[in-house]
């Protein structure tokens, strides 16, 4: 198959297969039984396509996310609907929100929250930030400084915050749903290597085809207003407590050891292509893992195939990586590498 410029045959797969191991699909059944659970999670695209418009995969990407205890990092130009989306995805899964925008100034306890010294029991009293939310939508997030930007490293990892030498735990579920501009935009700062690693997806939002840009157009004719979502018709069909039985369901998805190594393989081929300076960790290699399951849950099958690993590569993986400066002279992008490695690595069958 054909390869992007720059890139070589390293990026095949090198480990064996492992010896009689089951096709990915043994032992399980073709079609899971109906599961109204799942078709709960499945009406929630319904319910934030009433505030909306269009951007189906970023709805598919935040769902997985939820489902698997990842974070999402949305990114497009101003005015796509970043936060809405967020806005509409919190109230379809009933589930406590904050939003903070995120500015120059903003300082970390802005974030976590700080000590506060209490006069009238003479003692230092913690007063909870934003942050103690089920979903905090960070706006903005590379408009602030990476001292900040770093004050959620250890929420989203650990789901905890430390502050005043004591650690306290966030509410369950919790997740960060952080929107940015890109990087081009005037006033922005890049997200630490770190904290890219900490978000399960990126999800861009590009600009809607002229037949959906009418629609959002005509909704707004017709009295939508994005601030009061409960008029648009938007109603929760999903809980904290139907989350909690869904990952259960989630963790008893069935992955074959030869899709196994195939998320092994795409992760070190990233180390091994001649484009990238930087590849995927093994931390990403497993939240992949994870994300697979859960999409194909929410596709209605008790195992993951290859395809469910294809599907997720582009949004998994792209912002964990790094181009070199002469691939990007040569005019590379990280989608182009990414597919020369999807394309060269061998599939199992």
């Amino acid at each position: 198959m054909t390869q992007a410029p720059g890139e070589n045959a390293a990026q095949q797969q090198n480990p064996a297969q492992p010896a009689q191991a089951p096709h990915p699909q043994a032992q399980q059944p073709q079609h899971t039984q109906p599961d109204p659970l799942r078709d709960s999670f499945i009406e929630v695209r319904t319910q934030i396509a009433k505030a909306v418009v269009g951007q189906d995969q970023a709805v598919t990407g935040m769902l997985i996310a939820l489902l698997c205890q990842g974070h999402v990092l949305l990114e497009g130009v101003p005015g796509v609907a970043k936060t809405l989306l967020v806005r509409s995805f919190a109230t379809s899964v009933s589930l406590d929100n904050t939003r903070i925008q995120f500015t120059p100034d903003l300082m970390p306890s802005d974030v976590t929250g700080s000590l506060v010294y209490d006069a009238s029991v003479s003692n230092f009293e913690f007063r909870p930030g934003p942050v103690f939310t089920n979903i905090l939508i960070a706006d903005e997030i590379n408009r602030t400084p990476p001292k900040t930007q770093s004050a959620l490293l250890e929420a989203m990892e650990e789901h905890q915050v430390s502050v005043g030498g004591g650690s306290r735990a966030l509410p369950e579920p919790f997740m960060v749903a952080a929107t940015q501009n890109p990087l081009e935009y005037e006033g922005t700062y890049p997200l630490p290597e770190a904290q890219l690693d900490r978000f399960l997806f990126k999800l861009v939002l590009g600009l809607p085809e002229r037949d959906l840009e009418f629609e959002i157009l005509d909704r707004h004719a017709r009295g939508f207003d994005a601030s009061h979502l409960a008029e648009a018709g938007l109603t929760p069909v999903v809980d904290s407590a139907m989350i909690a039985q869904a990952r259960e369901r989630i963790a008893e998805i069935y992955i074959a050891p030869q899709v196994i190594t195939y998320i092994v393989d795409l992760a070190r081929a990233t180390r091994q292509a001649p484009s990238l300076a930087l590849g995927v960790s093994p931390r990403g290699a497993t939240r992949m893992l994870g994300a697979a399951r859960a999409y194909a849950w929410l596709s209605g099958r008790g195992y993951v195939t290859p395809d469910d690993v294809k599907a997720l590569a582009h949004m998994t993986l792209g912002h964990r990586v790094i181009l070199r400066p002469e691939a990007q002279m040569d005019g590379l992008n990280v989608d182009q590498v990414l597919n020369s490695i999807i394309a060269t690595t061998e599939v199992p069958r």
